[in-house]
């Protein structure tokens, strides 16, 4: 469960995209919070709203309402998502050769970024999650602190293990930074979880209890998304940012 896979450079450039198709309320002073309900999206087409960097992501149906689904039936060791090439170019043309020197692929891990938030220092990400299937797992993880190198960090809960984990992708390794066990998120339910972060200091909760706390080593800053393992095959609702 714990083996860790380096693959070919990953494209994240698509990750810089900023389209201006989705609503942004006010939420209290100094403060916006933005929620994707995927209720505008195409069903049986990539999601607009996030841009797919590894894996297979789609959006579906959960009775009768909209929903972003990495079908990991369909995975396969160092998938990256397709077009993703063409689209790294049309961005940074003679830039894209370049920028990816620099960039590691974690292929194992599917993940896509939220094209709506540049950002993220300060505040919460919270979605929704039903984990469907997965042998190898059923991960449901909220990705943040995403740098253009391609590191970053990830909170996830994992309904074949019971677990709440807090990992580190730096330099092309993972690593645990914190992990909290009897966390109960059973498959074929909806739940849901979420990051608070103040500068340096994260929370971690599932089911409106929090059950994580830990200082990084340095303050957070970078681009979020939602973060899965290999095989699994998870619905995700209501994704929003408050920062």
């Amino acid at each position: 469960m714990k083996t860790e896979n380096r693959f070919f450079p990953v494209l994240i450039a698509i990750l810089f995209f900023s389209p201006s198709a989705f609503a942004q309320d006010a939420d209290g002073a100094g403060a916006t919070a933005i929620t994707e309900d995927f209720s505008t999206e195409t069903v049986g087409a990539p999601p607009q709203s996030f841009a797919p960097a590894v894996g297979n992501w789609l959006i579906g149906i959960d009775q009768g309402n909209k929903v972003l689904v990495v079908d990991g039936s369909k995975w396969r060791r160092g998938q990256t998502s397709a077009g993703l090439a063409d689209k790294a170019r049309a961005l940074y043309g003679e830039r894209y050769a370049e920028f990816l020197d620099n960039v590691k692929a974690y292929a194992y891990f599917p993940f896509a970024v939220f094209r709506r938030v540049d950002n993220f220092s300060n505040g919460t990400i919270s979605m929704r999650f039903k984990s469907i299937a997965g042998r190898i797992d059923q991960g449901a993880g909220i990705l943040f602190d995403l740098k253009p190198n391609g590191d970053y960090y990830a909170l996830r809960a994992n309904p074949l293990e019971n677990n709440l984990v807090l990992w580190r992708f730096r330099h092309g390794k993972r690593s645990s930074v914190s992990w909290v066990r009897n966390v109960v998120t059973a498959s074929r339910q909806w739940h849901d979880i979420a990051l608070k972060v103040r500068g340096r200091h994260i929370e971690g909760y599932v089911n409106g209890k929090k059950y994580l706390e830990y200082e990084l080593p340095a303050a957070v800053s970078g681009k979020t998304g939602i973060w899965t393992k290999a095989d699994s095959v998870v619905f995700f609702d209501d994704y929003r940012v408050e920062h």
